[in-house]
């Protein structure tokens, strides 16, 4: 039908630019913020883009369904400022019969959110984890920069190496300054390399010398080793002993039901339902009010669309503090957002009215006599 195809192609037109517009924007946004964690020792800087990427892929689901509901919008807006919806209305379509050709075009893109949201959003948070996790747990060794002294993470050592090689897996004029326990203990080698045993990684020192010294006793002892191996961090592959629920795939969420994964359930099924709900609601609140301007009714949606997605946050978190149950919260926040878009759909369509019935007002006797 001619109607339901100018309407699609219209709409796909708005939704390409708005999502370039949106993600373009999202992305300067992002970079900004990842270079500054990256600054802050958070992301290895050589990882922001890789970083910047996943975050960007992250934010998708919002992205996507904030293009649809801005196309359906704008375009619809479009159609009644340019009269073009007294035409349609006037060879017999309504306009709740917008929903079928709004639907038809917008079912890839929510099966694009729910995929998104349900498999590849846990994807993304789990690899910026795992980003964020090897960087924090590289050891000692790793932090350090040929010629300088370099602290440790915990504060009670001091490195320093004149030279190493490719990958930070040997170094050659090894110095290693300790301070615990009462002593004071100075290492240094000719030569030291990495080893990984188990969870923890080993610096393995050739051809040295170590001078310690003890507070509480006053002494101090010298020895010569040919081999010495000092733990200097945990291992890359250590696994991460509490993880994000944002990380956990959905199967994963499903088998342990507890308050936090489920709020994080309630989080992925609330991208989807709220996608579906962004086009009724759309279509409800399309219009224009010559009295407003023509960006009135754009502020009122863009509201609805902040208020809607913050709902979704806080009652991600009031599932997850177990003050209410995940079913309840996805009945009543997108079962009643669809249920009063739907009533004022049907208000629009139908032309329905609120009349006030008015008590007749008496006559004043003065003026009747007079």
């Amino acid at each position: 039908m001619l109607f339901h195809s100018s309407i699609r192609k219209e709409l796909a037109r708005s939704f390409g630019a708005t999502l370039v517009v949106l993600v373009t924007v999202v992305m300067t946004m992002t970079l900004i913020r990842t270079l500054g964690e990256a600054s802050r020792g958070t992301f290895d800087p050589a990882d922001v883009l890789i970083i910047m990427g996943y975050t960007v892929l992250s934010d998708m689901p919002t992205i996507l369904s904030m293009s649809l509901f801005i196309a359906v919008l704008s375009v619809l807006t479009r159609m009644f400022r340019d009269s073009e919806m007294v035409i349609w209305f006037g060879s017999g379509q309504g306009l709740a019969s917008l929903l079928v050709p709004l639907y038809r075009f917008a079912w890839p893109i929510l099966v694009v959110i729910m995929a998104l949201a349900f498999f590849i959003l846990p994807w993304a948070f789990g690899r910026i984890e795992d980003f964020r996790d090897k960087y924090e747990k590289r050891g000692d060794i790793a932090r350090i920069e040929p010629g300088k002294f370099q602290e440790s993470a915990n504060g009670d050592r001091v490195f320093f190496i004149e030279k190493d090689s490719v990958a930070q897996q040997v170094g050659h004029n090894v110095f290693i300054a300790t301070n615990e326990q009462g002593k004071e203990t100075i290492t240094s080698a000719q030569r030291g390399k990495i080893e990984v045993v188990g969870d923890d990684k080993y610096l393995v020192l050739e051809n040295g010398q170590r001078l310690e010294k003890n507070f509480a006793k006053r002494d101090m002892a010298v020895s010569t080793f040919e081999t010495y191996g000092a733990r200097v961090g945990p291992s890359d592959q250590s696994q991460r002993t509490n993880e994000p629920s944002a990380s956990l795939s959905t199967l994963r969420l499903l088998q342990m039901p507890t308050p936090r994964y489920l709020g994080e359930l309630a989080w992925r099924a609330g991208l989807t339902l709220a996608a579906f709900n962004f086009i009724v609601i759309g279509l409800a609140t399309a219009g224009v009010n010559p009295r407003v301007g023509r960006t009135g009714n754009l502020g009122v949606a863009f509201l609805t669309f902040i208020v809607y997605f913050n709902l979704l946050i806080l009652g991600k978190n009031w599932v997850e503090t177990s003050q209410v149950s995940i079913g309840v919260l996805l009945l009543t926040l997108h079962g009643g957002t669809l249920l009063v878009a739907v009533l004022w759909l049907s208000k629009r369509h139908n032309n329905w009215t609120l009349r006030l019935t008015r008590r007749p007002r008496r006559a004043n006797p003065e003026q009747t006599t007079a």
